[in-house]
């Protein structure tokens, strides 16, 4: 993409903010694909050249697609477009298998991992008493270095005997202890995030986040996994497959 590509005409009225202006001119260019999914944008420096405008404003119209979801800033490398991410709705994977599966690389920022014992709700949904104890689980998932999601996620304790040894992928450790899972169901529901998921996720004040609760079982019926998961909306979309029937 070249300079010429996103020129703009300035409104001359005044009622619509500098960068607000410039924001929506970026926003179209990249809506008719001037920049791809994973395109580079142009310095602020060349922006601001084009534009005729200060790196002030400039810097507060990419702020702004950055909040919306347009664009992506990673530290050290500049600002592109965002990909849309398009989730199996009905396949079990782990988000490190669906990271991989796109090229990305999978991380993990632990926000908490103990044993403990169940709360009432989280001992119905794992099947066990209010005594047995559990492995409670809080993440914060990237792919390449960005946050994507929150997880908080309860495992009964004897499916995961070592925490220390625990990685990136709940469901390779569960694996390799003989209790991967093999079926379940998931409920999502849309949202908005809290103040503190914003900023863990590098997203606005109550921007749009998808809600996610799964109940996963191993071969034996065993429940395995009961996880809450924060996923962003501006970046995740879960698609199923869908079959006609026969009364249709």
């Amino acid at each position: 993409m070249t300079l010429r590509d996103i020129a703009w005409t300035r409104e001359e009225d005044g009622g619509t903010p500098l960068y607000m202006q410039l924001a929506r001119s970026l926003r179209d260019h990249i809506e008719g694909g001037a920049i791809g999914p994973g395109g580079l944008l142009p310095s602020e420096r060349e922006l601001s050249e084009l534009a005729g405008l200060s790196r002030v404003t400039v810097r507060r119209g990419i702020r702004q697609l950055i909040e919306e979801g347009v664009l992506v800033s990673r530290q050290g490398a500049g600002t592109y477009v965002a990909r849309r991410i398009e989730t199996p709705g009905a396949r079990l994977s782990s988000f490190s298998d669906d990271a991989r599966s796109r090229g990305e690389r999978p991380g993990v920022v632990w926000i908490s991992r103990a044993y403990a014992q169940p709360t009432e709700e989280e001992a119905v949904a794992l099947d066990i008493s209010t005594t047995t104890r559990v492995a409670r689980l809080g993440r914060v998932r990237l792919a390449g270095d960005e946050p994507l999601a929150i997880e908080h996620a309860v495992v009964p304790a004897e499916f995961l005997p070592d925490l220390a040894r625990l990685a990136d992928s709940l469901y390779e450790a569960l694996q390799a202890n003989g209790h991967g899972p093999v079926s379940g169901t998931q409920r999502i529901r849309a949202s908005l995030a809290t103040p503190t998921e914003a900023g863990i996720l590098s997203i606005g004040h109550n921007a749009e986040v998808l809600r996610i609760e799964r109940r996963t079982l191993n071969h034996t019926g065993r429940v395995v996994e009961f996880t809450r998961s924060v996923y962003r909306g501006d970046r995740y979309e879960f698609v199923t497959d869908l079959t006609g029937g026969h009364d249709l």
